[in-house]
């Protein structure tokens, strides 16, 4: 075997994402050959993640992006162990490339985004592999899309929480569709407007409010359906809380954000969102 050059490392490190040292050993212990070096830099992934896999992987980003044509926005998360690891340049950029890749294919859910192809591989396989390179269980554990004449895609600073904002109108101010989508990221509602809340959870909510309302002293000896209209009202306002057309503008509290929406334009409105958290 001759000697294993820089470009041979190089090129091995675009291929695998290893760093530098392994992918010099690979290409030792293989002799310089290409798709044996490849192999074993992966059994290596594998074997790291069976000894891993009952670790906890609750640190790690979530990241989301739009399409050139902003009608298309996509959100992976990527879960690693410890908070040192999820701020490492080649683990961030790792997520990067694979919402990239969710972003061009357009897959339908997060088995068919792990079963893409990705750097002479897959993008299941990839993970397992830096695994193995960082030492750490990694895990593909979110990816969800949204598809929208406007996309708004926003990721709060430290990549922990990331939303998605589809208007239902195109070529709409910027900065509208991005307050929109704090406003999501700050306020996590359940529900774009009233009738979208599903039915189990309004009939939870009404069920927590009858509780209360019951359960008040100041309600002993009311009659029911004195009770039932204050029961109504508690439960009004979870759905003004909590939906995000009815919601207080987070800018400007004096209005909804339909109201806001509704100062751009009188037809614009917010046709979906998607919001992850690694906290939540």
């Amino acid at each position: 075997m001759g000697e294993i050059s820089a470009a041979d490392v190089s090129k091995l490190r675009k291929m695998t994402g290893a760093g530098m040292m392994d992918c010099k050993k690979a290409l030792q212990e293989a002799a310089g050959d290409f798709e044996k070096a490849v192999e074993i830099i992966r059994k290596k992934g594998q074997a790291v993640a069976t000894k891993r896999a009952d670790h906890e992987a609750s640190e790690g980003v979530v990241l989301a992006k739009v399409s050139f044509d902003a009608q298309h926005g996509a959100m992976v998360a990527l879960n690693c162990e410890t908070d040192f690891v999820a701020k490492n340049d080649d683990f961030v950029n790792l997520a990067g490339q694979i919402l990239d890749l969710a972003i061009e294919k357009q897959p339908a859910d997060l088995e068919e985004l792990k079963k893409l192809p990705f750097k002479q591989a897959t993008v299941e396989e990839v993970v397992v592999q830096q695994i193995g390179i960082i030492g750490e269980k990694i895990e593909l554990s979110f990816y969800d899309h949204l598809t929208a004449p406007q996309v708004t895609a926003y990721i709060h600073p430290g990549n922990k929480l990331a939303t998605l904002v589809g208007l239902n109108q195109k070529d709409v101010d910027k900065q509208v569709g991005k307050d929109v989508a704090m406003q999501v990221a700050a306020m996590n509602p359940v529900a774009v407007d009233k009738s979208d809340v599903a039915h189990e959870i309004l009939e939870k909510e009404r069920e927590i409010a009858r509780d209360q309302t019951k359960n008040d002293p100041k309600n002993v000896g009311k009659p029911d359906e004195i009770l039932e209209r204050i029961t109504e009202g508690k439960l009004q306002k979870f759905l003004k809380e909590n939906t995000l057309l009815n919601q207080d503008f987070i800018k400007e509290n004096k209005k909804s954000v339909g109201q806001y929406l509704k100062e751009v334009n009188p037809q614009l409105t917010v046709s979906g969102f998607l919001r992850y958290s690694l906290r939540d």
